[in-house]
């Protein structure tokens, strides 16, 4: 386990309910396209690798496929359980899953390589359990990000808030260039073929109190930063973060957040 890995680990531990009431509506915008690019229909065996709170494993099983899915957070593992009872769902750990070479006909990842620490052995890992011929659809946060991604950290930044130590960024020998290019190469690199990239663009609308709470109850960087942050710090934060949500303020009182992605397909 990199320590990128680690501190994922305890970043994310406890948190699926905050990150289901928060986030979790943001990531799930690109769930029809993912499961399109996967041709994920009845019948099919599919994985959802990095299944957080659930919400594609639900959208695959109401396809008629035959749904396993996985994370490495038992919190998450324990609240898609009870939500997807049809899916069978499991706790494991990119890059080493417990399944047989060739066990599934499509494998989906919504946002999951964004939390790993060693994306071309996490993929060459999703290469192994789908079958040759099967396929593998992917997002990723791009970057720049868009405006309405900055929100959150720009306060930080104003803030002058510090990164936790037990979050260090990923390292520079396993990054990889998140743009069309970057992520077409890394999955290139990875033994698929037939590889196909394309942009994602979408407003997200939420009350600012919506968009406050979810780092504020510690979900992902910024909820983690205030987390270990003096009350007199997270004020600061709070404050930016009122000021900057102004911008986005639409004429119904919620926010109007752009938001930018990447959803990568292949075949095995």
């Amino acid at each position: 386990m990199t320590a990128f890995d680690a501190g994922e680990r305890r970043s994310w531990t406890g948190r699926a309910e905050a990150y289901a009431a928060s986030f979790a509506k943001l990531c799930a915008y690109p769930v029809p396209q993912v499961l399109a690019a996967a041709g994920v229909e009845a019948g099919v065996r599919v994985l959802d690798v990095g299944c957080g709170s659930g919400t594609v494993t639900a959208a695959a099983v109401q396809c008629g496929a035959t749904v396993t899915a996985v994370d490495a957070q038992p919190d998450m593992v324990a609240l898609t359980s009870r939500s997807v009872p049809a899916a069978d769902v499991r706790v494991a750990v990119l890059p080493r899953l417990p399944f047989e070479d060739d066990e599934f006909d499509a494998v989906v990842g919504n946002f999951v390589l964004n939390h790993v620490g060693t994306p071309l052995a996490a993929l060459i890992e999703l290469r192994r359990v789908t079958r040759p011929g099967g396929k593998i659809a992917l997002t990723i946060w791009s970057a720049p990000a868009a405006a309405g991604a900055e929100l959150l950290g720009r306060a930080v930044q104003a803030s002058g808030a510090a990164r936790p130590d037990y979050l260090p960024p990923i390292s520079a020998e396993e990054d990889f260039t998140r743009d069309e290019s970057g992520f077409t190469a890394l999955l290139s690199a990875a033994g698929l073929s037939d590889v196909e990239c394309q942009h994602l663009a979408w407003d997200h609308r939420a009350t600012a109190e919506e968009w406050w709470n979810g780092p504020a109850s510690g979900v992902a960087y910024v909820g983690q930063v205030l987390a270990n942050s003096t009350p007199k710090t997270v004020k600061e934060i709070k404050d930016h973060f009122d000021r900057f949500s102004a911008e986005f303020l639409g004429p119904d009182g919620q926010l109007v957040l752009p938001h930018r992605a990447l959803l990568a397909s292949a075949i095995a």
